[in-house]
């Protein structure tokens, strides 16, 4: 089971190293990691999606993240109404009889064109991570050139679903 974990920390030298030691200790298999500069100056969130066979072991991580001297506040925002992005970078071979093709392809996707040469262009596309994995198999037949991908960013919702509550129905008149 995946789970995404932030963790908002002082943004000094070191931490990021003793907090993926952390996990590595505990033998969780990072599949994703983004870090980077909060509203609060001096201050970085880190979004990690991590592998875990056993509830326990999360909970167990939460608490032994939430020790570490740097660390801030730690949340397992998994099972929350959550915004998650990634974004990924695709050099595709195009030839210019093919682009219009490509164009209309990836125009579902609202990728952008962000770099062209002579045969090869550049698209940029932002989206969850089962978006960019859709947006990279449909490019495959075309010959992928690079790719690269950021890491999963993430937060809650403002508005929480409220688990117990039924779905309320509006009708507009």
């Amino acid at each position: 089971m995946k789970r995404v974990i932030t963790v908002t920390v002082i943004n000094q030298s070191g931490v990021l190293n003793r907090v993926t030691g952390l996990l590595m200790k505990r033998q969780f298999n990072i599949e994703s990691i983004t870090v980077g500069h909060t509203e609060q100056p001096g201050m970085s969130k880190m979004t990690f999606i991590v592998h875990v066979e056993d509830e326990r072991k999360i909970e167990q991580l939460v608490k032994q993240l939430q020790k570490q001297i740097d660390v801030i506040k730690v949340n397992d925002i998994t099972d929350k109404a959550i915004v998650l992005r990634e974004l990924a970078l695709v050099k595709v071979i195009s030839p210019p009889h093919v682009r219009s093709e490509m164009n209309s392809i990836i125009e579902p996707f609202r990728a952008t064109i962000i770099d062209s040469g002579k045969n090869v262009v550049t698209y940029q596309v932002t989206g969850t991570t089962d978006k960019i994995e859709a947006f990279i198999e449909l490019l495959k037949p075309y010959g992928i050139k690079e790719l690269t991908r950021t890491g999963a960013t993430a937060f809650v919702r403002e508005q929480q679903k409220n688990q117990n509550q039924a779905p309320q129905l509006s009708i507009l008149k």
